[in-house]
C-alpha cells in the first residue's frame, strides 16, 4: 500500500507531471487568448452544450425507436459505462482537486460557466467516450459519425477553457477503456 506513493515521489514522476503542466498551461494561454472565428465559437459552444447530455439522450432515443434486435444491448453497455464513468470523474475531481484553466487565466470569449470547480478528468469527454465507443462497438457504420462527435465535445472543452488538454486526453482514456471494458463484458456474456 505504501508502494504507491513512493512512486509517485520518484524524481521521473515529478519531471513528466511538470512538464505535463507546463505543456498545459501554455496551451492554456494559447487558447484563452485565440479570437477564434465566429464559426469555430459556435461549433464550440453547440459541442460543449450537446455534451451536458442533450446530444445522446437523443442519440438513445434514436437508438431505442430504430436500434433493430441490438438496440437494448448498446443502450445498457451505454448506460452502465456512463455510470461507471460518472462514478469515476467525480472521484478522480474530489481527490486532484486540479483547478480549471478558466479559474487561472480569463479567457478572451468565451462566458461559459463550468459545471463544478475542478478540471481533471473531464467528466464530459469520459461520457462522450464512454457512449460513443459503446454505441461504434453495435452500430460500426456510424462509428466516423460517433467519433466526430466525441472529438468535438473533447475539444470544446479546451478551446472554451474549461479544461486542460491532459484532462480531456484523461477523460478521453478512461471512457474508452470503460467503454471496452463493459461492452467487451457485455458481449463475452452474450455469445457464451
Amino acid at each position: 500500500m505504501t508502494a504507491l506513493p513512493a512512486l509517485l515521489d520518484l524524481p521521473l514522476v515529478h519531471s513528466i507531471v511538470g512538464f505535463g503542466e507546463r505543456a498545459d498551461h501554455t496551451l492554456m494561454m494559447r487558447v484563452n487568448a485565440w479570437r477564434a472565428p465566429r464559426w469555430m465559437r459556435l461549433w464550440m459552444v453547440a459541442a460543449t452544450r450537446c455534451g451536458d447530455g442533450w446530444l445522446w439522450y437523443a442519440i438513445g432515443a434514436l437508438v431505442a425507436i430504430a436500434g433493430g434486435e441490438r438496440r437494448w444491448a448498446a443502450l445498457s453497455s451505454a448506460f452502465l459505462s456512463v455510470g461507471i464513468g460518472i462514478g469515476c470523474f467525480l472521484y478522480l475531481k474530489r481527490v486532484t482537486k486540479r483547478r480549471r484553466p478558466c479559474a487561472i487565466a480569463p479567457h478572451c470569449w468565451a462566458t461559459l460557466l463550468p459545471p463544478d470547480q475542478f478540471s481533471f478528468p473531464s467528466g464530459h469527454t469520459i461520457t462522450a467516450f464512454a457512449v460513443v465507443i459503446c454505441l461504434a462497438t453495435y452500430y460500426p457504420g456510424l462509428w466516423f459519425e460517433l467519433l466526430f462527435c466525441a472529438i468535438s465535445v473533447a475539444a470544446s472543452r479546451v478551446v472554451l477553457g474549461m479544461h486542460f488538454l491532459t484532462d480531456v486526453v484523461a477523460g478521453a482514456l478512461i471512457g474508452w477503456g470503460i467503454a471496452a471494458i463493459v461492452t467487451g463484458c457485455h458481449l463475452a456474456f452474450t455469445i457464451a
